[in-house]
């Protein structure tokens, strides 16, 4: 009778434990005297399905302190991503368990669009980007840094809509007929369908050319910068709804002779931000140099901010068009490692007119590249007809966006 009830308490105490796995507690410490909002935080896919016995096509929620479900996503590397939202110098707790979770808006997505030139695009509920392929260098058109597509009055995506406008070919036929007998109704045709034209929700307004555009980094010898062109191979391992992430591969560099050198990008952008996390490395590099981030400038006096001891710059781009309405586009970089060098370095008059298309230069950060590491850093842009009105203010995010990234959330999971 004593085997048959000590038997009972122990089955009891097993049914117990396993009742108390059912639940999984996120504990998320802000150690900055700010608040951060919707900023993504990350735990083990793993690690949650091991530790509440799930199987792998189980479902779970994600809830917060006041047990409403938020939206999460499982990325391609096995990370559990969510908002959160905490006070300066707060503490802040989430639950994991097993549930159905409600359907999730698309915040952040991409596409290769190979009927474009091989562009790669992607978006978030903030502002649009690319980056240019390989069947755009085969044009021989000079493109090498990141594009800039503005977005407001919206948080749904907008650029496969854009593309399919710009793109149509019915659209593209008919402004090409009326170009013969009737110039102005084709333009008036091509501005009804332009990516070029605002038509409520933003607009492709920023320039690029052969310069490093809106943050592309690029490894530097004896003070030049080594441009990086096209991308050679895309690979788009997320599509939201709260994250996009693309692999991008680069044709080997020419650096000092050596032509075996690979650059590989990891890009990601979540919904909530304005800046894109980019994970560079370089195979068969043989000694640290100088790599740069820059920004293109496209004015020899215009407002920038370049704070290698905060760790970021910004610049207030014109535009494409200054006389076309189109505000001011904000463009910055952040870094969450040690800055060597913040500059404005503009190029020389023949340079300028001969190879960059007319740009002015570079606002630069500096840093040195080790063989075999990863050089992590955000850049993106935000536009004064949306949610960041001012220079001043996009300062203030860009200095706080580069406190947080050398400050991050302290994230457990038990």
């Amino acid at each position: 009778m004593k085997k048959l009830l000590l038997l009972m308490a122990t089955v009891f105490v097993c049914f117990a434990c396993s009742k108390t796995k059912q639940t999984l507690t996120v504990t998320v410490t802000n150690p900055l005297d700010m608040e951060r909002s919707n900023e993504m935080v990350e735990v083990s896919a793993n690690d949650i399905f091991n530790q509440l016995k799930l199987a792998d096509t189980a479902q779970f929620v994600v809830l917060d302190d006041k047990g409403e479900q938020i939206p999460y996503q499982i990325t391609y590397d096995d990370k559990v991503i969510f908002p959160v939202t905490i006070a300066a110098k707060g503490t802040v707790t989430y639950t994991i368990q097993p549930g159905i979770p409600e359907e999730t808006d698309v915040k952040a997505c991409g596409k290769y669009y190979p009927e474009r030139v091989d562009d790669v695009a992607w978006e978030n509920d903030l502002v649009a980007f690319r980056t240019y392929g390989p069947a755009l260098q085969a044009t021989g058109e000079r493109a090498f840094g990141y594009d800039v597509w503005t977005k407001y009055n919206t948080d749904k995506p907008v650029v496969e809509e854009r593309y399919a406008g710009e793109l149509d070919p019915i659209t593209k036929a008919k402004i090409d007929s009326l170009k013969k007998i009737n110039s102005k109704a084709a333009d008036e045709l091509y501005h009804s369908a332009s990516y070029h034209v605002d038509h409520g929700n933003g607009l492709d307004c920023y320039k690029v050319g052969p310069t490093l555009g809106a943050g592309t980094s690029a490894l530097m010898v004896n003070d030049s910068i080594v441009y990086p062109y096209c991308y050679k191979t895309q690979e788009i391992l997320d599509n939201g709804p709260l994250r996009f992430t693309v692999k991008l591969v680069y044709n080997p560099l020419n650096i000092k002779g050596d032509t075996s050198i690979v650059e590989t990008r990891l890009i990601s952008l979540d919904a909530g931000s304005h800046l894109n996390k980019t994970v560079v490395s370089y195979s068969n590099l043989k000694e640290t140099l100088p790599i740069a981030t820059g920004i293109v400038l496209h004015e020899p006096n215009g407002a920038v901010v370049a704070n290698a001891a905060d760790g970021y710059i910004t610049y207030v781009d014109p535009t494409d068009n200054v006389n076309n309405d189109n505000g001011k586009i904000f463009v910055g970089a952040a870094f969450p490692a040690a800055v060597k060098e913040a500059k404005s370095v503009l190029f020389p008059e023949k340079e300028k007119n001969e190879l960059r298309g007319g740009a002015d230069g570079h606002v630069l950060a500096i840093s040195s590249y080790e063989p075999g590491s990863e050089y992590v850093y955000y850049w993106g842009a935000a536009w004064d007809k949306a949610d960041i009105k001012t220079a001043d203010a996009w300062n203030k995010y860009m200095a706080d966006y580069a406190r947080k990234v050398r400050n991050p959330l302290t994230v457990t999971m038990e």
